[in-house]
């Protein structure tokens, strides 16, 4: 393709938007909103990402005749490693150990949002390898140590594998659609003893509150107000300082709030706990949780139960619930890989942590079928599921 060009550019505000949502979401039946330019110009604009965040943006531009955008990375310049999910704090701490400086790094991907989705950006197979390439020649640029591209396609990673990065795998838990009918299907799906127990967690979590689903114009200012506060509350104990300002949510409120749905429980009259979830074309995605009283199962209820059942009503092909969690198997949420690839200009660091990825990928495989034998759905052999329990 020889009037390609790439180029490197910090900020969304720089690139079109219709262009670059027709490369990040071709199809809107399988469409991701957090690889919209909407989403990402959001975090830009209300100062999320940005000068001073750690997040620098550094996003890869492919470009044709006439500056068309044929291809495109959202891409960050990162000064440490939090809000990413993919674990890298001890190759940081064993390269600067050895007298290496591992930040900055450059990431590839969604600041904050633990969500697998296409990377490379681009309608062929041309342009996404010549997009691999530019990654690695962007830590020349930057004078980065290392791209990390995570929860990646197994696509994108194939590609980026062939240009010798390093393929790390992880798990997450989502529920699967089959097509269910109405939520008592998928119930039926399940053992009687997981079948009986999810009744009566539900039953318990939803007793004396009122539970809203809310999306779109139906969404006011009081909602967002009442889920900020949740947000905060679980921000400060999980990550010491929230990564997202109200303004955040304001901007999502005004760009995407069809694709928003947002579960709230109220009691005697007030707001008690709340779960914001996004509409893709195929899933529903599980974000952000938080409460200002605490009951039994809430977290649960809001946050696995309503999605699996709002998933089933919408006809949508799973729901992707976030990082970690095997207290999620239980609700009928099942294992599914992740996928991350990664690539050090120090060749020794590089070899050095292929060579964990490889062992790391063979425990994790075996993790997948272990985990996946103890799903609460109906088997020949028994009832292997894993007891429910509070997180």
């Amino acid at each position: 393709m020889p009037d390609l060009s790439l180029r490197l550019t910090p900020s969304l505000g720089d690139i079109n938007e219709t262009e670059w949502d027709a490369l990040a979401n071709p199809d809107p039946r399988q469409a991701n909103p957090f690889l919209r330019w909407a989403f990402l110009q959001a975090l830009e604009e209300t100062g999320c990402v940005g000068e001073h965040t750690g997040w620098q943006g550094f996003h890869l531009l492919a470009e044709g005749m006439n500056s068309t955008l044929v291809g495109a990375v959202p891409l960050y310049l990162k000064s440490h490693s939090l809000g990413e999910y993919v674990f890298d704090h001890g190759w940081a701490h064993a390269y600067e150990q050895a007298g290496g400086q591992y930040y900055p790094k450059l990431l590839a991907g969604v600041p904050f949002t633990p969500v697998p989705g296409t990377r490379l950006l681009a309608s062929s197979h041309e342009v996404r390898t010549i997009l691999a390439s530019g990654l690695q020649r962007a830590v020349q640029e930057s004078g980065a140590s290392s791209v990390h591209v995570t929860f990646a396609t197994t696509q994108d990673v194939d590609i980026l594998c062939a240009k010798d990065f390093g393929h790390r795998i992880d798990i997450q838990y989502h529920f699967i659609n089959p097509g269910y009918a109405d939520y008592n299907e998928f119930l039926q799906a399940l053992s009687s003893r997981k079948r009986k127990n999810l009744r009566k967690e539900r039953a318990r979590a939803s007793a004396g509150i009122k539970i809203e689903r809310l999306s779109g114009d139906d969404l006011r200012p009081e909602h967002w107000d009442a889920f900020y506060r949740f947000y905060l509350d679980t921000g400060a104990r999980k990550w010491g300082q929230p990564y997202l300002n109200r303004e955040f949510f304001e901007e999502i409120h005004a760009r995407m709030r069809q694709d928003i749905l947002l579960v709230l429980a109220k009691a005697d009259g007030n707001w008690i706990a709340g779960a914001l979830n996004f509409i893709g074309g195929d899933a529903l995605y599980g974000r952000y949780w938080g409460c200002t009283e605490k009951r039994p199962g809430l977290h649960f209820e809001l946050c696995y139960h309503q999605a699996v059942e709002a998933a089933i009503e919408r006809k949508l092909a799973r729901v992707e619930a976030g990082a970690q969690g095997e207290h999620k198997i239980a609700r009928g949420y099942v294992p599914i890989k992740t996928h991350s690839a990664h690539w050090f200009a120090d060749t020794g660091l590089h070899d050095a942590v292929s060579a964990y990825l490889k062992h790391e990928r063979n425990m994790v495989e075996q993790d997948v079928i272990t985990l996946d034998a103890l799903t609460p759905f109906r088997k020949d052999a028994g009832d292997l599921s894993l007891p429910l329990k509070e997180e």
